[in-house]
């Protein structure tokens, strides 16, 4: 029992100190800013650099980092710095900006922020030992924001717009919104918590009546058959825009605020409406430990290959319904995912494999850690807390704070640090390490909004819910967990192993960690190669094939090329050449709107901006102005196809095979040299192009007269038993073999691949200069050796008479 507490106190006070380096540096840095750029080590002001697009719709220049940290200064123990704060807030946050924000982000960061910090500071007054002064300046400042949210819901559905200006609202000219007719489900579906909370603290019902016609909307508007719902949803009429369904971006919050606005509110409508969309989601879903998006309206179709990062909450939403073994199982794959990339990317394979590289700091899957741990006991989830904090440390820490990570796949930074980070990482983290005893307040009774601020389960008893809220329950069959949160004791009485006996199916997902097992071949002194990656042309390895933009009209002639990602849907360049085209610029430049410059258009390749909407939203669009192409250029600055590996830009879970104009996307850096021309010299023609075709150069793969056609595998090299006569005979055989192998290594270029069946076989030197006992990935890619199919069936069928190759 020591050493647990030992260990408790060595990470809780790893994680404080982590907190220190992130909070001060926002507030030495980048304070009144709303957030930090920890590379730059300054503050993001919203206009003052670069727009990102949609990510840029949380800043609205009322501190967002310092009102999204306050409750978590609380639980952290830092009560001076609380008390320092809450003053900071009060003087300096106006909210009477003109500014157009995410309803959504600034519900759930900065009204949640708010309310969570009044909750905390009501707490602390009321023990009579500090915030003496407090009058709920915070409390009537949520108030003031929420009234600034509600034109938002001014809709003929009830379903609120994404969007609202702080200070014009919706519907004003001066806006410079209210034209969306879109949102996202869980845009719609995570506003109850804190409304609710908002009227039942400040006495005023309104805001929790626009939230809860909102639910209301949602659920009716499911789809019957399959008790599921949609990702995005027209605001006016209700239709559904995108039929994917899932649980993860789109959708996620939607499910958590139903079950956990019974769990603050006491509403079994809430808790029947939860049920039964969790009984389709098991039933279509959830499929072990993956969670996959399927068409709401013929769920036995999985719609994509690739799951979204922000489904990390999910086996924490189903620790609170008592339904552990699903959830366990979703966890493990998730850690197995981290210990093949060291974060979550933003999306990933069924394969496990990197769909979309980033990492913001989500905390979704310490999120779910800290549940699953406080569910089972098992000492296992402190472990792979350990891991998240060791990994932040060593990946993601700068000077200046922590940064995102731009791609898990080489490690780069991102400059920013979003305010859920502090919010949310850090409290996790803290109450996975801390007893209930070390907490300032009693945790259980809180509820966790989705962005962990805390509002009080008392709620549901202490406020009178509001007179309209009387939508009749849904007849449900209950059982075991309908209406219970079971605890480990009730689940699994004595057995500590419960959790392990159903990850240990789970343990080796992705291939990490696996223990080499010991050869039992009865050959002595056989290496045989085991295959690890099939080969490349496989259709469930998806490889990227880059594609080039040349610019051919004077004063370029085709000397200068940019890399470019891909799209799976349009022309494939790789089958159908499409010819030479001029540019221009798509007005609006981000092609999320009605195409205003569609007549010059015609017959031209469009630019557009990555951002804002879909790729084959933008695609659909510029090709009904005309565009015979689209190449879409990122909206994140200094982006570049030598920094970051390539992708393939997908559509938007809806069928597009109308789209037939070739796609092709640069990074930030070749996108501004594009443009820089363009602007430059007025008319620049360009082909798209398969890199392989690139004019004017060689191209790649062609093979001499009477050479056959290679395939890239992976092998590994595993030793078999062996005595040691057999490894002095083997040795011997390098030695006399050598110069061989030495000539053949002039030339890094010209590996050869070798045929061998036997030790003893000619060049069995080169063969085994590279063997040792452990087992070591070898890549196959020479284009001159004996690949052709038939041998290449050959390995895989037998262990000797394979494929070695003589390189170090």
């Amino acid at each position: 029992m020591l050493h647990i507490l030992i260990y408790f106190i060595f990470f809780r006070d790893q994680i404080l100190e982590m907190f220190d380096h992130a909070y001060n540096s926002y507030m030495d840095y980048a304070y009144p800013a709303d957030e930090l750029m920890p590379l730059s080590c300054r503050g993001r002001v919203r206009g003052l650099e670069p727009n990102r697009g949609d990510i840029d719709d949380s800043l609205g220049k009322f501190s967002l980092t310092l009102i999204d940290t306050l409750d978590t200064l609380v639980l952290l123990n830092k009560l001076d710095e609380f008390e320092e704060a809450v003053k900071k807030t009060v003087r300096d946050v106006k909210f009477d900006n003109d500014i157009v924000v995410s309803v959504f982000e600034t519900n759930i960061r900065v009204l949640g922020g708010l309310l969570g910090a009044h909750v905390m500071a009501d707490v602390l007054k009321q023990r009579g030992e500090r915030m003496q002064w407090y009058r709920d300046e915070l409390l009537h400042m949520a108030k003031e924001l929420g009234f600034r949210l509600l034109p938002a819901f001014n809709t003929t559905s009830g379903l609120p717009y994404p969007r609202v200006n702080l200070r014009y609202g919706v519907v004003s000219p001066l806006s410079r919104t209210g034209t969306e007719s879109d949102t996202c489900t869980a845009c719609a579906g995570t506003m109850i918590l804190e409304f609710a909370a908002l009227s039942r603290l400040s006495g005023d019902p309104i805001f929790e009546e626009n939230a809860r016609k909102a639910m209301d909307v949602l659920w009716e508007k499911r789809q019957r058959g399959s008790d599921l719902v949609g990702t995005v949803i027209n605001i006016h009429n209700g239709d559904w825009v995108r039929r994917d369904s899932g649980v993860g971006a789109g959708i996620d919050s939607y499910y958590e605020y139903l079950m956990k606005a019974y769990i603050l509110l006491g509403d079994k409508v809430y808790l029947n409406r939860f049920n039964t969309h969790y009984s389709a989601i098991m039933k279509y879903i959830s499929q072990p430990p993956l969670l996959l998006n399927v068409h709401m309206h013929n769920p036995t179709v999985n719609v994509r290959s690739w799951m979204d990062s922000l489904l990390a909450f999910f086996p924490g939403l189903q620790v609170l319904r008592g339904d552990l073994k699903p959830a366990i199982e979703t966890h493990e794959m998730l850690y197995q995912v981290t210990k093949q990339h060291n974060f979550l990317p933003e999306a990933f394979t069924t394969e496990f494999r990197v769909h979309w590289g980033q990492h913001p700091l989500r905390p979704e899957f310490a999120e779910s850690t800290y549940f699953l741990y406080k569910a089972t006991g098992d000492p296992y989830y402190l472990k792979v807390g350990q891991s998240i904090v060791e990994k932040l440390n060593t990946h993601a820490r700068v000077p200046c704070g922590f940064a995102a990570v731009q791609d898990v796949r080489t490690g780069t930074h991102e400059d920013r640090m979003d305010s859920f980070f502090l919010a949310e990482m850090f409290k996790y983290l803290y109450l996975l390490f801390s007893e209930k005893s070390q907490l300032p307040i009693n945790i259980d009774d809180y509820i966790f909004t989705t962005e962990a601020h805390l509002l009080p389960v008392s709620l549901s008893t202490t406020q009178p819910p509001c007179h309209t809220n009387n939508t009749e329950p849904q007849a449900h069959e209950d059982d075991l967990f309908s209406y219970s949160c079971p605890s480990a004791q009730t689940l699994f009485p004595n057995n500590p192993t419960f959790a392990k006996t159903i990850r240990d199916s789970y343990k080796y997902l992705t291939g990490v960690g696996r223990a080499q097992q010991a050869s039992s071949d009865s050959q002595k002194g056989v290496y045989k190669l085991k295959l690890v990656a099939e080969v490349s042309h496989t259709p469930e390895h998806e490889e990227v094939v880059p594609l080039i933009v040349q610019l051919i009209s004077p004063p370029f002639l085709g000397q200068t090329v940019f890399t470019a990602g891909p799209a799976k849907f349009g022309t494939d360049l790789t089958k159908q050449q499409h010819g030479v085209s001029s540019i221009m610029k798509s007005v609006p430049y981000t092609a999320c709107g009605p195409i205003e410059n569609a007549v010059e258009l015609q017959g031209h390749i469009a630019l557009a901006l990555r951002g804002d909407c879909m790729f084959a939203a933008k695609a659909r669009r510029l090709q009904e102005a005309g565009a015979t192409g689209v190449i879409f250029i990122d909206h994140r600055e200094g982006s570049s196809s030598a920094d970051t590996p390539l992708f393939q830009m997908v559509g938007d879970g809806e069928p597009t095979d109308d789209i037939t104009v070739p796609l092709a996307f640069l990074f930030s850096k070749e996108g501004a040299t594009l443009t820089a021309a363009l602007e430059e010299h007025h008319n620049v023609d360009v082909l798209l192009l398969p890199k392989e075709k690139q004019l004017g150069k060689a191209k790649e793969g062609e093979l001499a007269e009477g050479e056959t056609e290679s395939t890239t595998i992976q092998l590994v090299l595993e030793q078999s038993e062996t005595d040691t006569e057999t490894n002095n005979e083997a040795a011997s055989l390098m030695r006399e073999n050598q110069e061989t192998c030495s000539s053949l290594q002039k030339d890094p270029e010209s590996r050869l691949l070798l045929p061998v069946t036997d030790l003893r076989s000619e060049n069995a030197g080169c063969a085994m200069e590279n063997v040792s006992t452990k087992p070591r990935l070898y890549h196959l890619s020479s284009s001159r050796g004996i690949t052709s199919p038939p041998l290449v069936k050959g390995v895989l069928s037998c262990i000797v008479g394979t494929i070695l190759i003589c390189t170090k």
